[in-house]
């Protein structure tokens, strides 16, 4: 039961993180694109906006896939955790803790669960238990 746990929050963040990933790369869900993420990273400071969203997207998008499969979880958990780093200190820490006020709750609430699952493993339901044991 512990695994089908551990599958359902890797799951949800995995497949929310290919999503945003997307929403970078492609434009999909809503998303603006490389060029419309990149002009909102350079207006809050994060140069060359362009090149900066496409690593973003890339990150998330990968991290998600590989973080949802369980294939290689630490590495995934990794990605997952430095783009959230990256939008707590550059978006959400000057709004304080709540997410009513676009706070850090959420973002770092990811963080926390991708952590966790790293330092616990992905469960036997994952492709890391069914390649590595």
């Amino acid at each position: 039961m512990i695994s089908v746990g551990i599958l359902l929050m890797r799951l949800v963040i995995g497949i929310a993180f290919i999503g945003h990933g997307a929403q970078k790369l492609f434009g999909w869900f809503g998303g603006y694109g490389p060029k419309g993420t990149g002009g909102w990273m350079e207006s809050i400071g994060i140069k060359p906006g362009v090149t900066m969203a496409i690593l973003a997207g890339i990150m998330e998008l990968v991290g998600g896939f590989m973080f949802a499969a369980g294939l290689l979880t630490p590495v995934a958990a990794v990605l997952i955790v430095a783009t959230m780093l990256g939008a707590i200190i550059k978006v959400h820490a000057p709004n304080g803790f709540w997410s009513t006020s676009n706070g850090i709750e959420f973002p770092l609430t990811v963080l926390v669960v991708a952590a966790g699952i790293a330092l616990t493993g992905p469960g036997s339901i994952s492709l890391d238990a069914l390649i590595f044991n």
